[in-house]
């Protein structure tokens, strides 16, 4: 992750561990940031190395090394890196001394649970999460009354929800109540707002997958560091885990 100077504001917050680079432009908007002792609020502002960036009056300097893990988060955790309400963060779940570098990539709610993406990367992180990229995010989703299949097929269609349009990209209905669910959006609680809308009451909600990153064997809790190679493919929008197609799997 190699650093030229100038860099703008937000790129070094995100490559200091502070968050997404959207993120980071929400810290100096709400004049959280400092470079050389001045309060900063302009989101066009770039930095030297020289300069002493600050943020809650700490200072932060960007880390060269980018940091990759998909972690199984378990239900009751926050992906949030601090609520002073709660205790159960996800990120202290990764054991390595660059733990305090991460933020989460997309998120999933406390009562969700499954694949969660933790980088310092903010680049890869914003092509990740944009909407153009078109990423699929693979779930299993448990209900408590059995789903219909004409229910599900017109999520597919796109299903108006407060003035705003949900679209799921495929299905398979495993049983009368568990369901596997695609999706290549990333909006708030999308899966549930979904089953909501047609009387489903959603009891278990896990995300397998995202692009080519899959859970496959990770226990609940536990993290494994992501490859170079996946990164890659990930990015290029490929949503066929590796070792799958390495094992013939498809």
């Amino acid at each position: 992750m190699t650093i030229e100077y100038p860099i703008r504001l937000n790129s070094y917050l995100a490559k200091s561990g502070c968050g997404s680079r959207r993120f980071c432009e929400t810290l100096i908007q709400s004049g959280r940031v400092k470079v050389n002792m001045k309060r900063v609020t302009d989101l066009g502002t770039k930095v030297e190395a020289s300069d002493v960036v600050m943020v809650d009056d700490e200072a932060v300097e960007p880390v060269q090394k980018a940091f990759y893990y998909a972690l199984y988060k378990p239900r009751g955790y926050l992906c949030t890196n601090y609520d002073p309400n709660e205790k159960l963060y996800a990120r202290d779940l990764i054991d390595t001394p660059a733990k305090d570098l991460l933020f989460h990539v997309g998120r999933l709610d406390r009562d969700s649970e499954g694949l969660i993406i933790y980088t310092n990367d903010g680049k890869i992180a914003q092509q990740i999460t944009h909407p153009s990229s078109q990423i699929e995010k693979e779930y299993m989703v448990r209900t408590r009354e059995p789903v219909e299949r004409r229910d599900m097929e017109e999520a597919l269609r796109g299903v108006m929800i407060d003035g705003e349009q949900y679209t799921i990209k495929r299905f398979e209905l495993y049983s009368r109540q568990w369901t596997r669910i695609i999706l290549t959006e990333g909006k708030n609680r999308e899966i549930r707002r979904i089953f909501e809308a047609f009387g489903y009451e959603v009891k278990e909600l896990v995300r397998l997958r995202v692009g080519c990153i899959e859970l496959d064997n990770l226990k609940v809790g536990h993290w494994r560091t992501i490859s170079r190679e996946e990164i890659r493919a990930l990015v290029r929008g490929e949503n066929e885990p590796l070792r799958r197609r390495r094992e013939g799997r498809w």
